[in-house]
Protein backbone atom coordinates (compact mmCIF):
# COMPACT_ATOMS: atom_id res chain seq x y z
CA UNK A 1 0.00 0.00 0.00
CA UNK A 2 1.19 3.40 -0.61
CA UNK A 3 0.21 6.84 -1.49
CA UNK A 4 1.39 9.34 -4.09
CA UNK A 5 -0.62 12.36 -2.61
CA UNK A 6 1.96 15.11 -1.04
CA UNK A 7 2.32 15.98 2.67
CA UNK A 8 0.85 19.50 3.70
CA UNK A 9 3.29 21.84 6.28
CA UNK A 10 1.90 25.17 7.33
CA UNK A 11 3.08 27.88 9.48
CA UNK A 12 2.06 31.36 10.73
CA UNK A 13 4.86 32.70 8.30
CA UNK A 14 8.06 31.08 6.40
CA UNK A 15 9.73 29.59 10.05
CA UNK A 16 8.04 26.53 9.36
CA UNK A 17 10.67 25.73 6.07
CA UNK A 18 12.95 24.65 8.26
CA UNK A 19 10.31 22.00 9.34
CA UNK A 20 10.39 21.53 5.19
CA UNK A 21 14.17 21.68 4.83
CA UNK A 22 14.28 18.82 7.43
CA UNK A 23 11.37 16.53 5.63
CA UNK A 24 13.30 17.05 2.36
CA UNK A 25 16.47 15.40 3.60
CA UNK A 26 14.38 12.99 5.85
CA UNK A 27 12.22 11.63 2.87
CA UNK A 28 13.06 12.82 -0.40
CA UNK A 29 10.59 11.25 -2.60
CA UNK A 30 7.57 13.17 -0.97
CA UNK A 31 5.98 16.11 -2.37
CA UNK A 32 5.55 18.90 0.09
CA UNK A 33 3.04 21.82 -0.46
CA UNK A 34 3.96 24.39 2.33
CA UNK A 35 1.23 27.17 2.94
CA UNK A 36 2.92 30.03 5.28
CA UNK A 37 0.21 32.52 6.60
CA UNK A 38 2.39 35.91 5.50
CA UNK A 39 -0.65 38.22 5.81
CA UNK A 40 -1.28 37.24 9.38
CA UNK A 41 2.15 36.24 11.04
CA UNK A 42 2.94 36.41 13.82
CA UNK A 43 0.46 34.12 15.80
CA UNK A 44 2.82 34.38 18.86
CA UNK A 45 1.11 37.47 20.07
CA UNK A 46 -2.44 36.39 19.36
CA UNK A 47 -4.92 35.09 21.76
CA UNK A 48 -5.75 31.41 21.22
CA UNK A 49 -9.04 32.05 19.61
CA UNK A 50 -7.74 33.55 17.07
CA UNK A 51 -4.84 31.20 16.53
CA UNK A 52 -7.70 28.42 16.11
CA UNK A 53 -9.70 30.45 13.76
CA UNK A 54 -6.72 30.64 11.48
CA UNK A 55 -5.60 27.40 12.34
CA UNK A 56 -9.03 26.37 10.30
CA UNK A 57 -8.51 28.53 7.55
CA UNK A 58 -5.07 26.49 6.85
CA UNK A 59 -5.97 23.39 7.25
CA UNK A 60 -9.43 23.61 5.07
CA UNK A 61 -6.81 25.21 2.86
CA UNK A 62 -4.43 22.46 2.47
CA UNK A 63 -6.86 19.67 2.51
CA UNK A 64 -8.29 20.97 -1.12
CA UNK A 65 -4.86 20.58 -2.21
CA UNK A 66 -5.77 16.52 -1.64
CA UNK A 67 -2.52 15.85 0.84
CA UNK A 68 -2.51 12.68 2.44
CA UNK A 69 -1.64 14.14 6.16
CA UNK A 70 -0.65 17.80 7.77
CA UNK A 71 2.28 18.67 9.75
CA UNK A 72 1.16 22.11 11.76
CA UNK A 73 5.31 23.82 11.91
CA UNK A 74 4.46 26.42 14.09
CA UNK A 75 4.85 25.88 17.96
CA UNK A 76 1.65 28.22 18.33
CA UNK A 77 -0.63 26.17 16.68
CA UNK A 78 0.50 23.07 18.05
CA UNK A 79 0.35 24.26 21.62
CA UNK A 80 -3.04 26.26 21.73
CA UNK A 81 -4.39 24.59 18.34
CA UNK A 82 -3.94 21.16 17.86
CA UNK A 83 -6.39 19.27 19.53
CA UNK A 84 -9.07 21.02 18.10
CA UNK A 85 -7.67 20.51 14.50
CA UNK A 86 -7.51 16.44 15.63
CA UNK A 87 -10.90 16.65 17.07
CA UNK A 88 -12.64 18.49 13.95
CA UNK A 89 -10.80 17.22 10.81
CA UNK A 90 -10.50 13.26 11.84
CA UNK A 91 -7.67 13.98 9.37
CA UNK A 92 -3.54 12.44 10.37
CA UNK A 93 -2.25 15.85 11.68
CA UNK A 94 1.06 16.03 13.70
CA UNK A 95 2.56 19.34 15.21
CA UNK A 96 5.92 19.98 16.32
CA UNK A 97 5.45 20.00 20.12
CA UNK A 98 5.70 16.50 21.15
CA UNK A 99 8.44 15.14 18.77
CA UNK A 100 10.75 17.85 20.79
CA UNK A 101 9.37 16.53 24.07
CA UNK A 102 9.95 13.11 23.33
CA UNK A 103 13.57 13.63 22.05
CA UNK A 104 14.28 15.86 25.30
CA UNK A 105 13.41 13.00 27.51
CA UNK A 106 15.71 11.29 25.80
CA UNK A 107 18.09 13.08 26.03
CA UNK A 108 18.55 14.71 29.44
CA UNK A 109 20.40 13.59 32.47
CA UNK A 110 19.07 15.75 35.14
CA UNK A 111 15.48 16.05 34.55
CA UNK A 112 16.12 19.62 34.30
CA UNK A 113 14.84 20.85 30.66
CA UNK A 114 14.24 24.43 28.99
CA UNK A 115 11.84 25.32 26.84
CA UNK A 116 12.31 28.60 24.66
CA UNK A 117 9.44 29.77 22.50
CA UNK A 118 7.08 32.94 21.42
CA UNK A 119 5.01 34.14 24.06
CA UNK A 120 1.99 32.29 22.75
CA UNK A 121 3.71 29.07 23.39
CA UNK A 122 5.20 30.03 26.91
CA UNK A 123 1.74 31.25 27.98
CA UNK A 124 -0.17 28.12 26.71
CA UNK A 125 2.68 25.40 28.72
CA UNK A 126 1.89 23.07 26.17
CA UNK A 127 5.54 21.46 27.28
CA UNK A 128 4.87 21.63 30.74
CA UNK A 129 1.52 19.95 30.12
CA UNK A 130 3.12 17.10 28.18
CA UNK A 131 6.40 16.41 30.00
CA UNK A 132 3.93 15.54 33.45
CA UNK A 133 1.90 13.24 31.72
CA UNK A 134 5.09 11.65 30.22
CA UNK A 135 7.62 11.84 33.17
CA UNK A 136 6.48 13.66 36.19
CA UNK A 137 10.00 13.83 37.85
CA UNK A 138 11.02 16.48 35.09
CA UNK A 139 11.53 20.21 36.12
CA UNK A 140 10.87 22.35 32.88
CA UNK A 141 11.75 26.06 32.85
CA UNK A 142 10.43 28.26 30.30
CA UNK A 143 11.78 31.55 28.45
CA UNK A 144 10.04 33.64 25.61
CA UNK A 145 12.56 35.05 23.49
CA UNK A 146 10.28 37.10 20.80
CA UNK A 147 13.69 38.85 19.62
CA UNK A 148 14.65 35.89 18.46
CA UNK A 149 12.15 35.72 15.13
CA UNK A 150 13.42 39.01 13.72
CA UNK A 151 17.08 38.12 14.50
CA UNK A 152 16.64 34.76 12.16
CA UNK A 153 14.48 36.86 9.64
CA UNK A 154 17.37 39.91 9.04
CA UNK A 155 20.05 37.27 9.06
CA UNK A 156 21.36 38.32 11.96
CA UNK A 157 22.38 34.59 13.25
CA UNK A 158 25.77 35.67 15.01
CA UNK A 159 27.42 39.03 16.02
CA UNK A 160 27.71 41.21 19.31
CA UNK A 161 24.25 42.30 18.86
CA UNK A 162 22.79 38.83 18.32
CA UNK A 163 25.12 37.16 21.30
CA UNK A 164 23.95 40.11 23.62
CA UNK A 165 20.49 39.08 23.12
CA UNK A 166 20.71 35.43 23.65
CA UNK A 167 22.48 35.91 27.09
CA UNK A 168 19.63 38.15 28.24
CA UNK A 169 17.40 35.35 26.79
CA UNK A 170 19.44 32.63 28.08
CA UNK A 171 21.40 33.44 31.51
CA UNK A 172 18.22 32.78 33.47
CA UNK A 173 17.90 29.11 32.16
CA UNK A 174 21.75 28.24 32.70
CA UNK A 175 20.92 29.26 36.17
CA UNK A 176 18.80 26.62 36.62
CA UNK A 177 21.23 24.10 35.65
CA UNK A 178 19.30 23.11 32.64
CA UNK A 179 21.15 19.77 30.66
CA UNK A 180 18.73 19.92 27.42
CA UNK A 181 17.01 23.18 25.57
CA UNK A 182 14.46 22.62 23.39
CA UNK A 183 13.92 25.25 20.35
CA UNK A 184 10.60 25.59 20.73
CA UNK A 185 9.95 27.85 17.51
CA UNK A 186 10.73 27.11 13.96
CA UNK A 187 13.24 30.19 13.16
CA UNK A 188 15.47 29.19 16.67
CA UNK A 189 17.24 26.03 14.35
CA UNK A 190 18.69 29.05 12.26
CA UNK A 191 20.53 30.40 15.82
CA UNK A 192 21.87 27.10 17.01
CA UNK A 193 25.27 28.21 17.19
CA UNK A 194 24.90 31.32 19.50
CA UNK A 195 22.20 29.63 21.17
CA UNK A 196 25.01 26.29 21.73
CA UNK A 197 27.93 29.10 22.54
CA UNK A 198 26.00 30.64 24.74
CA UNK A 199 24.61 27.90 27.34
CA UNK A 200 28.18 26.07 26.73
CA UNK A 201 28.66 21.79 25.33
CA UNK A 202 27.35 20.67 27.97
CA UNK A 203 23.67 21.76 27.36
CA UNK A 204 21.83 19.20 24.40
CA UNK A 205 19.94 21.09 21.87
CA UNK A 206 16.57 19.62 21.14
CA UNK A 207 15.66 20.42 16.87
CA UNK A 208 11.99 20.82 17.08
CA UNK A 209 11.82 20.76 13.21
CA UNK A 210 14.44 17.44 13.29
CA UNK A 211 12.31 15.68 15.75
CA UNK A 212 9.36 16.55 13.21
CA UNK A 213 10.76 15.62 10.31
CA UNK A 214 11.42 12.18 11.84
CA UNK A 215 7.38 11.68 13.03
CA UNK A 216 6.75 12.14 9.75
CA UNK A 217 8.62 10.01 8.17
CA UNK A 218 7.63 7.02 11.13
CA UNK A 219 3.95 7.74 10.64
CA UNK A 220 4.14 7.76 6.97
CA UNK A 221 5.58 3.83 7.12
CA UNK A 222 2.87 3.04 9.78
CA UNK A 223 0.01 4.23 8.14
CA UNK A 224 2.15 2.40 4.87
CA UNK A 225 1.49 5.70 2.80
CA UNK A 226 4.79 6.53 1.28
CA UNK A 227 5.29 8.11 -1.91
CA UNK A 228 6.55 4.77 -4.01
CA UNK A 229 7.42 6.93 -6.94
CA UNK A 230 10.93 7.42 -7.55
CA UNK A 231 11.17 10.57 -9.84
CA UNK A 232 12.13 13.89 -8.92
CA UNK A 233 9.56 15.49 -6.15
CA UNK A 234 7.48 18.70 -6.92
CA UNK A 235 6.87 20.70 -4.35
CA UNK A 236 4.41 23.87 -4.29
CA UNK A 237 4.62 26.75 -1.63
CA UNK A 238 1.62 29.12 -1.06
CA UNK A 239 1.87 32.09 1.08
CA UNK A 240 -1.40 34.82 2.05
CA UNK A 241 0.94 37.72 1.38
CA UNK A 242 4.30 39.20 -0.25
CA UNK A 243 6.27 40.68 2.28
CA UNK A 244 9.95 42.62 1.50
CA UNK A 245 12.76 40.04 0.94
CA UNK A 246 9.96 36.88 1.32
CA UNK A 247 12.22 34.83 -1.57
CA UNK A 248 15.65 36.05 0.54
CA UNK A 249 14.48 35.06 3.56
CA UNK A 250 12.42 31.86 2.75
CA UNK A 251 15.50 30.50 0.45
CA UNK A 252 17.55 30.79 4.05
CA UNK A 253 15.16 28.84 5.87
CA UNK A 254 14.40 26.41 3.01
CA UNK A 255 18.54 26.09 2.21
CA UNK A 256 17.77 25.95 -1.18
CA UNK A 257 16.07 28.26 -4.57
CA UNK A 258 12.02 28.59 -4.30
CA UNK A 259 11.20 27.67 -7.90
CA UNK A 260 8.11 29.87 -7.64
CA UNK A 261 5.51 30.86 -4.61
CA UNK A 262 1.66 31.47 -5.15
CA UNK A 263 -0.06 33.77 -3.34
CA UNK A 264 -3.76 33.07 -2.08
CA UNK A 265 -6.29 35.40 -0.42
CA UNK A 266 -7.57 32.75 2.66
CA UNK A 267 -9.77 35.15 4.29
CA UNK A 268 -12.25 34.88 1.23
CA UNK A 269 -11.59 31.49 0.49
CA UNK A 270 -10.86 32.32 -3.13
CA UNK A 271 -8.15 29.75 -3.79
CA UNK A 272 -7.88 31.14 -7.37
CA UNK A 273 -3.91 31.42 -7.32
CA UNK A 274 -1.52 34.14 -8.81
CA UNK A 275 1.93 33.54 -9.38
CA UNK A 276 5.24 35.53 -8.43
Amino acid sequence: MSDARPIGIFDSGIGGLTVVHEVFKRVPAEQIVYFGDTARVPYGTKSPKVVQHFAMQDVRFLLQQNVKMIVVACHTVSSVALDSLVKTFHFPILGVVLPGVHAALKATRNHRIGVIGTKATIVSKSYETHFLKLNPEVQVFSQACPLFVPLAEEGWLNGDITKLIAEKYLNPLKKHQIDTLILGCTHYPLLKSVIQEVLGNGVTLIDSAEETSRAVEEKLAREKIQNPGNEKAEHQFFVSDIPHQFRDVGERFLGQKFDHVQQVDLESMDMDTKFL
